[in-house]
């Protein structure tokens, strides 16, 4: 079993998002599927005001700060390394043969000479470290919508499309996780991504609606892992982003 990265920290995610995916296309807030948007925000307001300040950023500041690197790196590259069969399926799906490959590849040697992706021998070797694929993003590169957006308490952004990852955890070696470890793969995962987000905090703080910004760069996040062509209007070149920051 498998549980994605608290989005609660993804909710911070827009900030390294805004900054390092430019190439992500803007999409028209009017055109956004979020039908309980009031319900939505309040649970926003719980997981960002008081959640995230209060338990998820200091238990995830105090993990990167006490515990030694070494021993974070080895846990990171372990718990990386459980993706890579997934990822290649799932790209397999969305017809990309390299990436797929390079998938494998990972898996084979990372399990065998990096001691179960203890250690990235992988990437030591120069072998691309490409981002995990999701059957979520398989599905939508070939048309299917991400469906109503959803705030969940103490979790985050998510969407209907989303529901099609839990099929992900079906494959060896997550298939191998019983509930409580794939909790603790998730709450790993998730402190690390969010000690990394503490310096792009200032990005969110500035916005002057911080719920809509999240949401929107969440969507179009999906919309970009999935694969999906951008139309020549919806396209984000580097000046019209800075020029965006510049507003916030």
């Amino acid at each position: 079993m498998e549980l994605k990265t608290p989005a609660v920290i993804s909710t911070l995610l827009l900030s390294f998002l805004l900054t390092a995916c430019s190439s992500i296309p803007q999409s028209d807030s009017a055109d956004v599927n979020d039908p309980i948007e009031g319900f939505n925000r309040v649970m926003w307001e719980i997981n960002y005001d008081y959640l995230d300040p209060y338990f998820v950023r200091p238990v995830s500041l105090g993990y990167v700060n006490y515990v030694p690197t070494p021993v974070r790196s080895g846990i990171a590259n372990f718990l990386a390394n459980l993706d890579e069969p997934h990822s290649m399926v799932n790209n397999l799906l969305m017809g990309n043969g390299e990436k797929a490959v390079t998938h494998f590849t990972r898996f084979f040697i990372n399990t065998t000479l990096g001691i179960g992706g203890l250690f990235d021998i992988a990437s030591e070797a120069d072998i691309t470290k490409y981002e995990e694929k999701t059957l979520g993003d398989a599905v939508g590169h070939y048309g299917v919508g991400n469906g109503p957006y959803v705030m969940v308490p103490a979790y985050g952004p998510w969407t209907l499309r989303e529901t099609f990852d839990f099929a992900d955890g079906l494959y060896v070696p997550l298939s191998y996780l019983n509930f409580w470890a794939g909790l603790g793969k998730w709450a790993l995962e998730g402190m690390e991504t969010r000690a990394a987000l503490v310096s792009q905090e200032a990005t969110l703080e500035r916005s002057p609606d911080p719920y809509s910004l999240t949401r929107d760069v969440y969507l179009q996040r999906r919309d970009y892992t999935a694969e999906i062509e951008r139309t020549q209007e919806g396209e984000l070149d580097e000046d019209e982003l800075d020029g965006y920051l510049d507003e916030f």
